[in-house]
């Protein structure tokens, strides 16, 4: 069993929680990227990442001189958006953290697919970001099968915990009859399902930090999710999808 997440924008540098163990797989093709990334002016790469001058200036700068073997955090604590805070990886026991590097994968525009201890510097690159790269016109084309390769070489279930987004990296590839599980969060609005973003980011940490905890590698162990505020909800549910619903 796999479990796939999206990234997060912000990140930091942080390297002493835990050292990097590994290195990631498609290393030569982030080099490739960050190739392609200098190439373009500050108006160019401004408009990629489709953000402020005060955000924008300092990624610039930066890109010019990072290097992607140097200043190396665990994928796992580089990100800290939202999902990853509620994920709280850096107060897991080593059984969870070695869980966590078997299953856990994170997908990546700059990177493609990591391991929680795969070394990686800060960067700014979405899934979605219209890049062209030689002959490939975006991200999805210059990556192809690689991250459904890396992620099962050999077809296992896949529990989709990632953004649409990232998801499209994944589902075109997936063999016949290999699962993917969409986790949905949601809320009941005027009698509908809705899934709000915050709040469903912060439940995908937490379900992170219960399946590790509880070592989980059977599929339908997931709906015992154990959150305060979600429950899971069977007749929403099909054997491709478990929604949970706020209970609040």
């Amino acid at each position: 069993m796999k479990i796939i997440i999206a990234p997060a924008k912000k990140m930091i540098v942080d390297q002493d929680a835990f050292p990097s163990l590994t290195t990631p797989v498609y290393l030569d093709q982030a080099q490739q990227l960050l190739t392609r990334l200098r190439q373009l002016s500050y108006p160019e790469a401004k408009q990629l990442w489709h953000c402020s001058d005060k955000l924008a200036q300092p990624n610039y700068d930066w890109l010019q001189k990072v290097d992607l073997t140097q200043q190396l955090t665990p994928a796992v604590l580089s990100y800290s958006g939202i999902q990853y805070q509620y994920m709280a990886p850096d107060i897991f026991t080593q059984p969870a953290l070695d869980y966590l590097q078997d299953h856990l994968r994170i997908l990546s525009g700059f990177y493609g697919i990591l391991r929680p201890f795969d070394g990686i510097v800060p960067y700014r690159l979405e899934m979605q970001a219209r890049l062209k790269i030689g002959a490939y016109k975006d991200l999805y084309h210059f990556w192809h099968d690689q991250l459904y390769q890396a992620l099962t070489p050999q077809p296992e279930p896949i529990i989709n915990l990632a953004s649409q987004e990232y998801t499209k990296a994944i589902r075109p590839y997936l063999v016949p009859g290999q699962p993917m599980i969409d986790i949905v969060f949601a809320s009941r609005v005027n009698g509908q399902l809705k899934t709000k973003a915050t709040l469903a980011k912060m439940a995908r940490g937490a379900m992170v930090r219960f399946l590790a905890e509880h070592q989980v590698t059977d599929v339908a162990a997931i709906t015992q999710f154990d959150h305060p505020d979600y429950q899971f909800d069977p007749e929403a549910s099909t054997d491709q999808q478990f929604v949970f619903v706020y209970q609040h």
